[in-house]
């Protein structure tokens, strides 16, 4: 009984890994690994650069920025088959994702590692917590979704800030404000 348990778990949260990884969407920032099985010279590690697109073997510049691994996967197998291969098998995976910041009224404002399930406290105790001017209901988050967003301005034309609350997840190139409290 505890080894069939065992293996559903295991079978779920291989299924949730892969639904995440199917609705993240890449930006600049995300280090990914692309590999094209049994053509080592099309398999690469890469940075997305600020431009969102990467420079890829036989097919230069490719958009990336907006798309989810397996839509680059298919956007890499359309352009390589046909001209240069039978029939490509190519598979996209996340290395390292994009960095979220963290400013204002925390001790170590700064940038850090993003990892998969983080929320916004979590975010704020790597940072080193709050300071003690910090207001722990005035927190905002500007996401990192220009690829998919390009026009979310406020009425000023600068970049739109969101509240948000300690428990909501935090998303790789989101940076999250900290307000300083009146009181």
């Amino acid at each position: 009984m505890l080894r069939l348990v065992s293996l559903l778990f295991v079978v779920l949260f291989s299924f949730s890994s892969i639904a995440e990884e199917n609705s993240y969407r890449l930006g600049a920032g995300d280090l990914i690994t692309i590999s094209v099985y049994d053509e080592p010279d099309l398999s690469q590690e890469v940075r997305i650069g600020l431009s969102g697109d990467i420079s890829y073997p036989l097919l230069g510049d490719v958009r990336v920025a907006g798309l989810s691994p397996k839509e680059l996967e298919m956007k890499l197998v359309s352009g390589l088959k046909g001209p240069y291969l039978l029939d490509p098998s190519v598979t996209v995976s996340i290395l390292e994702y994009r960095p979220f910041y963290v400013t204002g009224e925390v001790e170590k404002p700064g940038s850090y590692a993003f990892h998969p399930g983080l929320t916004v406290d979590k975010a704020i105790s790597i940072a080193g917590g709050f300071t003690e001017r910090a207001s722990k209901s005035r927190i905002y988050v500007m996401h990192d979704d220009s690829a998919t967003k390009p026009n979310h301005k406020d009425s000023d034309g600068r970049a739109a800030k969101d509240s948000i609350k300690l428990f909501d997840v935090v998303q790789p190139g989101d940076v999250i404000t900290v307000e300083q409290s009146f009181f």
